[in-house]
Formats: C-alpha cells, sequence, structure tokens
C-alpha cells in the first residue's frame, strides 16, 4: 500500500507541473503576427508613394504676417488634393522653409530644398528679394519655381525655370501713376520707400510712367530695421510734394509711417504699395490718416465659387477670416497649378517648369489663370481708395 501511494503521488507530482505550464503558456502576450512591426520594405513603400513640393515663405520678422495665413492656405490646398487622391494616389507633402523676405536666407532654404530634401518643384518665394535670390538656383539645378506672391517686374523673362500666378508689380505702379497725374492731376509726387526689392519694382513702375507723363518724383530711402521716420518725412515735407507714397514691403512698416506722419501733423494726400492696402487691421487702426488714400490691388471676384470655397473652408478650420485675400487666392491656386503639371508631365523640373509657363484659361479662385512664356501672369491690378477704414475700388 505504501509503494502505491507514493507512485500515486508522483503521478499527481507530474500533473500539477504539466497544468502549471500549460496555464503560464495561455497567460503569454499574444504573438508578434497579430501586432506586425512596419518592416523597412513598407517603411520604403510609404515614401515611395509621396511627392514632396518645397515652399519658401517668411515665417518669421514683419513678413510674417504674410507667411503665416500663406502657409495656412496653402496646406489647406494641399490637404484637400490629398484627400481627392494626390497625384496618381501619391501625396504631396510640403516642405516648408523660412525665407525670411530677404535674399540671403531664400538661398540658403532654397539650397537645402534642392540639395537635401531633392524636391523637382519649390512654391515661392512670397517676397520678391526671396524669388530673385532662389532663380538662379533653380535655373543651375534644373528645378521648378512658381511664386503666387513675387511681384517684382525684376523677375519677367528672368529664367524659364521661374513663373507666377500673381501679376507683376509693372501693373501696379503705372495705374497709380495714371491716376495721379490724370485723375488727382499731382505734379509731384514724394515716396519714402524701403530698399527691397518689391518695393523698388513699384518705385520704379510708378516712377516710370508719372515722369513720362509730366511728373516730378522726389525720394527718400530707407533700411528694413528703420524705426524713426521723421527726419526723412521732414525732407519730404519741405519738397512741397502734392501727394505722398509709403512704399513699404510690410504693413508693419507702413503702419510706423502712417502714425509719424499724424505726429508731425502733415496732412497730405497718400497712396500705398499693395502690402499696406491689403492688411485691414493697418487701414483700420490709421483711417483718419489713410483717409482717402490711393492703393492698386490684384482683385478679388467675390462670386467666384472656388474663392467662396477658400473664404468658407478657410474660417471653418482656422476661426478667423482669411487676410491679405488678393494673395490668398493665387496661393491657394499654385498647389494644384502644380499637381496638374505633375498629372501632366510628372516629376520632371524642366517639363514643370515648360507646363506652368504655357497656362491658358486655368479656372482656380483668382480666375482664369493664363501665364506667358516670360513667366508672367497676364492680368493686372486695378485702382482702390481708403474709404472709412475700409479699401473700396476706385472710381473717377
Amino acid at each position: 500500500m505504501g509503494k502505491q501511494k507514493g507512485l500515486w503521488l508522483l503521478v499527481a507530482a507530474v500533473v500539477i507541473v504539466l497544468a502549471a505550464w500549460a496555464l503560464s503558456k495561455n497567460n503569454q502576450p499574444k504573438q508578434a503576427e497579430e501586432t506586425p512591426t512596419p518592416t523597412p520594405t513598407v517603411q520604403a513603400k510609404e515614401l515611395k508613394g509621396s511627392i514632396k513640393v518645397g515652399f519658401l515663405i517668411p515665417l518669421t520678422g514683419d513678413a510674417a504676417a504674410y507667411g503665416e495665413p500663406g502657409k495656412n492656405v496653402m496646406q489647406m490646398a494641399l490637404d484637400e488634393i490629398n484627400a481627392a487622391g494626390g497625384v496618381k494616389g501619391k501625396k504631396l507633402v510640403g516642405i516648408f522653409e523660412d525665407a525670411k523676405c530677404n535674399g540671403k536666407d531664400a538661398a540658403n532654404a532654397m539650397q537645402k530644398l534642392v540639395t537635401v530634401d531633392k524636391v523637382k518643384v519649390v512654391i515661392g518665394g512670397f517676397c520678391s528679394s526671396e524669388s530673385l535670390a532662389a532663380v538662379p538656383i533653380a535655373a543651375r539645378n534644373k528645378v521648378a519655381l512658381f511664386s503666387a506672391g513675387s511681384s517684382s517686374p525684376d523677375l519677367t523673362g528672368k529664367s524659364k525655370y521661374f513663373s507666377r500666378d500673381y501679376p507683376s508689380d509693372a501693373t501696379q505702379g503705372s495705374v497709380l501713376a495714371e491716376v495721379s497725374y490724370n485723375d488727382k492731376k499731382w505734379k509731384k509726387v514724394a515716396f519714402i520707400q524701403e530698399q527691397l526689392d518689391y518695393p523698388l519694382g513699384i518705385y520704379k513702375a510708378y516712377s516710370a510712367t508719372f515722369t513720362k507723363l509730366g511728373g516730378k518724383i522726389t525720394k527718400q530711402e530707407f533700411p528694413s530695421a528703420t524705426t524713426d521716420f521723421k527726419s526723412l518725412l521732414s525732407k519730404l515735407k519741405a519738397e512741397k510734394p502734392d501727394a505722398l507714397f509709403i512704399d513699404t514691403q510690410t504693413p508693419a512698416a507702413g503702419e510706423r509711417i502712417a502714425k509719424q506722419l499724424k505726429e508731425l501733423k502733415w496732412t497730405v494726400p497718400v497712396l500705398l504699395s499693395d502690402a499696406i492696402s491689403g492688411d485691414p487691421k493697418t487701414i483700420d487702426n490709421n483711417k483718419e490718416v489713410l483717409e482717402g488714400a490711393l492703393a492698386a490691388e490684384y482683385g478679388i471676384d467675390v462670386s467666384n465659387p472656388k474663392f467662396q470655397a477658400l473664404l468658407k473652408n478657410y474660417k471653418e478650420k482656422f476661426g478667423s477670416d482669411v487676410p491679405f485675400q488678393s494673395y490668398a487666392q493665387t496661393e491657394y491656386d499654385a498647389p494644384y497649378l502644380v499637381r496638374d503639371a505633375l498629372l501632366e508631365v510628372g516629376e520632371d523640373g524642366t517639363k514643370i517648369a515648360a507646363w506652368l509657363q504655357s497656362v491658358k484659361d486655368w479656372e482656380g479662385a483668382s480666375g482664369k489663370v493664363t501665364i506667358g512664356s516670360n513667366g508672367d501672369r497676364v492680368g493686372g491690378h486695378v485702382p482702390k481708395v481708403v474709404k472709412s477704414g475700409k479699401v473700396e475700388l476706385y472710381t473717377k
């Protein structure tokens, strides 16, 4: 009986051990096949399924007033394109670089986009100085460069790799010069001009038309770091001009000048670059000084359904109205134009650039887009006037 008892104890021990082993196995975590770790092959396929698009915009400094909403508008367009299937199933990925509204930083940013990120198309720059610096780099690397905001006449015909859907300031300057001389009967206009490419382009275009008509120009220039304009304004006041043209790159600089104009108690008719007139806040904050001020802007068509959709979707997504709407419309169109170029000619910078310079009657938020072989959008600016803190269409 003792031997049988011992045998039964041994059997029981074995059963307990086997049961414990089985229980521990059942309680182990699920195996890797149910939650697979992505392999390098899967990651490579995801990367291959995207197309990089570079962006050059000012994200710091005074010009960030344009850059931040511009980035929002263009990213919104990219998101819409990707939601609709991208480019033949490939996602458009935006790489946004801060070009800081100057040539040096724009050149560095452009160099990074073409050599490190290996992009074939860049949307930018916004400021004319950004684009002027980026064009040679785009040409050397055979990368298409497409601007939605640069308006300097010096960019016209600059390169077969550059084009823009925002019009040249040649029309902004000439329109204002004609209104000044023919409608307002001004014979002498003073300029206070920031030393950057965009304001210089406006000055050149205005001066060429105004002097040809018989008018005279007097001018004071200032570097972008300037904050005290009283001495410059006093010199211009002494010239006894019929009007003063505030020609700045950013609304911030324009607002400083307007405030100091008021402090000097100089009451004079004013003209504005569209950098200032396009900022509702600056206009409203200085409506007393700027009442009756003339500007020329690239017009918007509020009845355009694509433009209406842009306004609606932007407000829903970002909780505010679209600022600088004349720029926003072309910024919104730019990613869509690039998408269509990619669909037509593929990921080849030279072919993309050629396609963009052959666009005709393309329908966008900014209306029908036609771009000539010189890279310029066909069409131009219309005269505007400030009334009670609002910018309205100018009529005689």
